[in-house]
């Protein structure tokens, strides 16, 4: 199945965003690359994890073997106490202190590499978690999408 959606009049630029909980490495690079993903943009505070393959260079390495180029923007990737409040689920929690954070130097300057990759690219976002609208990543690709008429796909 094509996942690749029509851009819509005012659309000019398309963002997928993905999670990485519960899949096994091959079956989300196979996913990036069934619609075409060139560059993977990961968009975690830490890019280490416990679960095999999605440490930095691990992970790095098997997209590059797949021909997706990897970012690592950890200026927007949720500080500690965002990450402990969407672990045990406080979505609102998270939301409120994701949004002090963007108002970091680091954040906007993260934000706006951010920002030109998926204006260049056909690119996604990484996080850890399954739900995009519990994470992070959707304050990001909605930001995305108001400001510069992004398209979203969560895959």
């Amino acid at each position: 199945m094509d996942r690749r959606p029509y851009l819509g009049h005012g659309v000019t630029m398309m963002l997928y965003t993905i999670g990485y909980q519960g899949q096994a490495q091959a079956a989300l690079i196979d996913s990036l690359k069934a619609v075409g993903v060139e560059v993977l943009v990961d968009v975690r505070a830490i890019a280490a994890s416990r679960r095999a393959g999605f440490s930095k260079t691990l992970l790095a390495g098997s997209l590059a073997e797949a021909g997706i180029d990897y970012v690592h923007l950890r200026g927007v990737g949720t500080p500690r106490a965002g990450r402990e409040a969407a672990r045990d689920g406080r979505t609102q929690e998270l939301r409120e202190i994701y949004a002090g954070h963007m108002a970091e130097p680091a954040f906007q300057l993260d934000f706006e590499r951010l920002r030109e990759l998926v204006g260049t690219r056909r690119a996604a976002i990484l996080c850890y978690c399954e739900t995009a609208a519990k994470c992070h990543r959707r304050i990001l690709s909605n930001r995305l999408a108001e400001e510069n008429g992004v398209a979203v796909v969560d895959l």
